[in-house]
């Protein structure tokens, strides 16, 4: 994996050299010949909304040359978002708060309008005024991952030998992702490193602050996020680098030894029995159960094998998030006994059916025994096959807008147990 190494930041990252060369908000032209573009134009909005909106309402204006917070947000309200979407990248802005400021950057924010709040999905670079902070809100004081620069929540930075300008002075930080490695930067050194989704990091999520948040940090792309917390907080120079994403090919998505890279949702069984393949079983709830993905994936083509042992009533959801206990949202290809809409889709809120199976391809499933269902994805093309033989192919664009997990579905009524094998996909 490609390192970004420090010789090659430091003459972008130091503020008064950069200063001494050219106007704030500008890009040099051996900048734009390596990839930069501008996220804010010093001079208006244009390229910014409010989060889960389509124009600017909330309280933020250009002031000499610098986006600012005019700090009347809370933890409620008060976050703008770009217009684009970014996966792997490095994000490199000037900041500077006020006295006891508090703020933040947030990448990879997932939109939807269940996510009320952009930290439930996006990490966040911290931006606080840690002694101001205190002194402001005292006795009550910061715990070691809400100060400047963790990566919040779940990592902590080393800020020896980092010099922070004090507030109303200039600050700069960078994020760098790429392909799942993270590095933030702070006035010209590398603070922090972290490798995004590996076991370390799923066990940091699931035990802390975002233990209860199921969809934090599992997006691959998303939104650049701003935070207004309710003090004045002011960015310029914000400049983004795209970096290429990495190429995975296919691969298997379940070990045939535990769920590994998977979690239940509701009381229904999941399991991996003695011939190595995963089941779902109703259990004495006969309520919906889900087994999903602690990854996400936006453009995929899936293949994977069922066998209805009893009642197959299931089905496989895709581009879905979860809403805890155990309810999924987004669109099912629907795994069923004969007669009803094996290879369909179905969206599970709102619409309902989008894609039926015509009765001439009912006979296609081969109850009680083993079946292959592929699921390609692109963008707003949805295509399923059931035994080699096509059966949905649309576009929709609602479906075009989304990304998330893959999760296998356990109707409820009971009765229901089926096997599963040789899950594969390839991120396209």
């Amino acid at each position: 994996m490609k390192k970004w190494c420090l010789a090659g930041l430091l003459p972008a990252m130091m503020l008064g050299a950069c200063a001494g060369q050219k106007e704030p908000n500008t890009l040099t032209k051996e900048e734009i010949a390596d990839g930069w573009e501008l996220l804010f134009d010093g001079k208006t909005m244009n390229g910014w909304r409010d989060y889960n909106g389509t124009e600017l309402t909330q309280p933020w204006h250009v002031v000499d040359g610098c986006i600012q917070a005019k700090g009347s947000g809370s933890d409620g309200d008060g976050y703008i978002v770009t217009d684009q979407q970014f996966d792997n990248f490095i994000l490199d802005w000037d900041w500077k708060l006020t006295h006891g400021g508090n703020s933040g950057m947030l990448y990879h924010v997932v939109e939807n309008p269940y996510f009320k709040v952009p930290y439930v999905t996006g990490p966040e670079y911290q931006l606080i005024d840690n002694e101001g902070w205190e002194e402001v809100n005292a006795p009550d004081t910061l715990q070691p991952w809400q100060k400047l620069g963790v990566d919040y929540a779940m990592h902590l930075p080393d800020m020896e030998g980092v010099t922070v300008n004090p507030p109303g002075e200039w600050n700069n930080s960078r994020i760098v992702f790429d392909n799942g490695h993270v590095e933030h930067w702070l006035n010209g050194k590398k603070i922090l490193e972290f490798e995004a989704w590996t076991e370390d990091w799923q066990a940091r999520k699931n035990s802390g602050k975002w233990e209860h948040a199921p969809e934090y940090g599992l997006g691959r792309t998303g939104v650049i996020c701003l935070q207004d917390h309710g003090d004045p907080a002011s960015f310029r120079n914000i400049k983004i680098k795209r970096l290429p994403k990495k190429e995975e090919g296919k691969k298997a998505i379940f070990n045939g030894k535990d769920l590994t890279g998977w979690k239940a949702y509701g009381t229904e069984k999941w399991y991996v029995d003695e011939e190595g393949l995963l089941v779902c079983e109703s259990g004495p709830d006969k309520k919906y159960g889900y087994l999903a993905t602690d990854d996400y994936y936006k453009d995929f083509d899936l293949t994977v094998k069922f066998k209805q042992l009893a009642n197959g009533n299931s089905g496989i959801f895709f581009r879905s998030f979860v809403e805890e206990p155990a309810i999924v949202h987004g669109w099912q290809c629907e795994v069923a006994p004969k007669g009803e809409d094996s290879g369909g889709i179905y969206e599970s809120y709102g619409r309902g059916w989008l894609v039926q199976i015509p009765d001439e391809k009912e006979d296609i499933l081969k109850e009680g025994e083993w079946n292959e269902m592929r699921i390609r994805v692109e963008g707003d093309h949805v295509q399923t096959w059931l035994n080699g033989e096509p059966m949905a192919d649309f576009n929709d664009e609602e479906i075009g807008k989304a990304q998330g997990r893959i999760a296998l579905q356990i109707h409820d009524g009971g009765g229901i147990k089926v096997q599963w094998k040789d899950l594969e996909i390839e991120r396209l």
